[in-house]
């Protein structure tokens, strides 16, 4: 057993690199992904955007598969560590 070492089994990904996938994600799915990112529901996001949920169900779907993710919850932690990128990109 080793002592004193952080747990070196997590990977710290650079925040000025956008993860693999994000060039293939819409300016559309970036701006769901932001909105995620602030924790909005699927309800919230469709009324934000004045769009239909089962829209924003589809969008999601495919952040998650375009990042090759797991999860929304993934896809929001994402969309928030790289925020910053995401808002500069978006112009």
């Amino acid at each position: 057993m080793r002592t004193g070492t952080p747990c070196s089994n997590r990977s710290v990904r650079p925040t000025n690199r956008l993860p693999r996938g994000m060039d293939l994600l819409t300016k559309r799915e970036r701006e769901v992904l932001l909105l995620l990112a602030d924790g909005l529901t699927n309800q919230a996001l469709a009324s934000h955007l004045g769009i239909a949920q089962r829209t924003v169900r589809a969008h999601i779907y495919k952040i998650v598969q375009k990042l090759e993710l797991k999860s929304r919850t993934e896809a929001a932690i994402v969309g928030d560590r790289h925020r910053t990128l995401l808002t500069s990109d978006m112009t």
